[in-house]
């Protein structure tokens, strides 16, 4: 049987490096988040749990919900580094009666829950629908009536734009999603920008570009091609690229993206209703998967031709602008392509074995 490796505590390096990048956000503002209470839904997964895990370090009372959606790739061992320290509840968003008295009294509402797969969108789009637009619409109407004065951040993504008109893609790009997934982010963003104009709240829409990172959800099959990327390093195969490989993409380390969390977090009455959040350098996969196998160790990649099923949802290049959140949050990402593989392999060659 094929062995991974999953981290079920930090390891030292990993800690200390957190620690003083969170040490230097407290320069910027982040102690904000002391004492306040905060909370984040789709804690259990990749994004949620590290942004969960810096939240608790900065001192705010964490309260996660995840509803632990089969595919979703949520991993109860990911807020074990805080797991004394943050409240975490088993439920859907969509209950009100479980989530209305987990709203009261929240100061930001980190909202992360949600399918990201294309091609399950593309396969089964009315689980999609339930999962990233009914549940969301259930969501946000009940913190309109509990809790309308709190900030709510919204983890969208930069496949609402589709198939890029130019580059680099800026938040005045038109909007043509490829997939289901697509449409439903950007309907849920909808919903969001809808709370603002008509109830006056204060919601902001992060569009993400490609993350990775500690945590990354490289156990469930059918999410992004760094998922598989990852799982196979580690596996000691070689990684399959479609295509002629030159397609870019921006990849962002998952602290920098927390990063833009926790600033989005503290938005003031001017901020916009919706970001780019990526890294700026944009990169092929083909030196993400040639640098992936290097730092690895495992095979050089090789070029495959595109399934249909894949090539049809594929948006070519995209390079992000993320230049109006940077200018108006003052954030910067930190993390190379290089180091930020590093990290991750040595992230889940850290803990124990368990099965893939």
């Amino acid at each position: 049987m094929t062995r991974l490796y999953s981290n079920l505590h930090s390891p030292r390096t990993q800690t200390r490096k957190r620690a003083e990048s969170f040490a230097a956000a407290q320069d910027s503002g982040l102690d904000f988040y002391r004492d306040r209470r905060v909370l984040v839904t789709g804690g259990l997964g990749f994004i949620g749990s590290n942004l969960a895990i810096a939240l608790s370090e900065l001192g705010a009372a964490v309260t996660v919900v995840d509803a632990q959606v089969p595919g979703c790739g949520w991993r109860p061992e990911n807020l074990d580094p805080v797991r004394d320290r943050v409240v975490y509840v088993h439920a859907d968003m969509a209950d009100a009666r479980r989530i209305r008295p987990l709203l009261e009294g929240q100061r930001v509402i980190f909202n992360l829950a949600g399918e990201i797969s294309h091609i399950n969108s593309m396969t089964n789009p009315p689980r999609d629908l339930a999962i990233n637009c009914e549940a969301q619409l259930r969501f946000l109407d009940l913190c309109r009536t509990v809790n309308p004065g709190a900030t709510i951040v919204y983890a969208s993504s930069r496949q609402v734009y589709g198939r890029p008109k130019y580059l680099p893609v800026d938040e005045a790009h038109p909007v043509h999603p490829v997939d289901y997934n697509g449409v439903h982010n950007h309907a849920a963003e909808h919903y969001h920008f809808l709370l603002r104009q008509q109830f006056q709240m204060r919601t902001l829409c992060l569009r993400l570009g490609n993350t990775y990172g500690p945590r990354l959800g490289i156990h469930q099959e059918c999410r992004g091609f760094i998922d598989t990327f990852v799982r196979k390093a580690l596996q000691g195969e070689q990684i399959v690229v479609f295509g002629d490989g030159r397609q870019l993409r921006g990849m962002t380390y998952v602290d920098d993206v927390v990063d833009a969390f926790l600033r989005a977090g503290q938005a003031g009455p001017a901020a916009a209703a919706v970001y780019n959040v990526d890294h700026p350098k944009a990169v092929s996969l083909w030196e993400i998967a040639e640098t992936l196998s290097r730092v690895a160790g495992s095979p050089p990649p090789r070029l495959v031709a595109f399934p249909p099923e894949r090539l049809v949802i594929d948006i070519g290049d995209y390079c992000p602008n993320p230049e109006k959140f940077c200018r108006e949050f003052g954030w910067t990402p930190r993390v190379g392509l290089e180091e930020g593989l590093r990290r991750t392999i040595a992230f889940f060659r850290s803990g124990r074995p368990v099965s893939a």
